[in-house]
């Protein structure tokens, strides 16, 4: 997500500071830190940042231990005295090279579609989709750039995921055409087991599906796909939850992340043999459970949660 738009009318905050020379490690902090918050280096020293309350704190904190460490600093508020000046330092904020090398990466991997393997296309995406929202973090002024990034990410994305499932998933469920846009559907209460299968749906299965929750006794429409309860299409085994059904039906049973999760979201379900990160897993679910207002708010919120440890466990698989 990217900080609010700011410095539009001309206010910006310039930090001038002598920094600390006989502490290296107090130096390399405040530098770091200047990194962090996306400041813009002037000529013979100052940074500059828009005047924004995020920004303005940031300052403000690394002046003061900037003068703690025995420095010398102060944040001052300027403005441009025109529009030249105005763009000029708009300029020095301009992601639009480091959102084009990144859709360099991205157009590169497609020659790989359809003979490297799915399953490592996708992690190699996951990691450009954390590339991008680093940036954007520090993209004060979006542009076209961003918005060409995020899209050539996103269609790569939904390319490598029907890649990964489109045939096991038809062939599973005995469809005649492809699983897009279809509508999938559960019965109330969600917890962990359905939201779970949604979160997979939606990410692996069919990216633009919809998920429709039903009440008891209500009718599950034609065409729809159901899961998640007695009757459904995909339902639990005498072994295993709906979400570790999910995995066998759709060829993704041999990813070892969702694997872990499902692991998890059995324990939650049917609470046999222990698994260390359930009891976060179920802290999270519970409070998701208890903001939410709708079920579409408590689905956004469970996949937040899956999508996290579908990359923690990525990432530790890959180290």
């Amino acid at each position: 997500m990217s900080k609010a738009i700011a410095g539009a009318e001309g206010a910006w905050l310039a930090l001038v500071a002598s920094l600390p020379t006989e502490d290296p490690a107090s130096r390399m902090r405040v530098l770091r830190t200047l990194e962090s918050l996306g400041a813009a280096t002037m000529r013979e020293g100052p940074y500059l940042l828009p005047d924004a309350p995020p920004a303005r704190q940031g300052l403000e904190r690394l002046a003061e231990y900037i003068v703690k460490n025995g420095g010398a600093a102060a944040v001052l508020q300027v403005l441009a005295t025109s529009a030249e000046q105005q763009a000029l330092f708009r300029g020095l904020f301009d992601r639009s090279a480091r959102y084009a090398e990144l859709v360099k990466v991205i157009e590169s991997l497609k020659v790989g579609f359809g003979v490297t393997d799915p399953g490592t296309l996708l992690r190699v995406l996951h990691k450009q989709r954390r590339e991008l929202e680093a940036i954007a973090a520090l993209d004060y002024f979006p542009t076209e750039a961003r918005s060409r990034a995020e899209a050539a990410l996103a269609g790569a994305q939904a390319q490598v995921r029907r890649l990964m499932v489109s045939a096991p998933a038809q062939s599973a469920l005995g469809e005649d055409g492809p699983l897009l846009r279809r509508t999938w559907a559960t019965r109330r209460p969600a917890w962990a087991d359905r939201l779970a299968c949604a979160w997979l749906v939606r990410r692996f299965v069919d990216p633009e599906g919809t998920i429709l929750w039903l009440d008891k006794g209500q009718a599950c429409p034609p065409r729809a796909i159901a899961f998640g309860f007695e009757g459904a299409g995909i339902g639990n085994s005498e072994t295993r939850v709906t979400f570790e059904e999910m995995l066998l039906r759709f060829d993704l049973a041999k990813d070892a992340a969702l694997a872990k999760i499902g692991a998890i979201v059995h324990f939650l379900e049917v609470r046999d043999a222990p698994v260390p990160e359930a009891a976060g897993v179920q802290t999270l679910l519970q409070g998701a459970q208890r903001r939410a207002t709708s079920d579409g708010e408590l689905l956004a919120e469970a996949e937040k949660t899956f999508d996290l440890l579908y990359e923690a466990y990525l990432d530790a698989a890959h180290q």
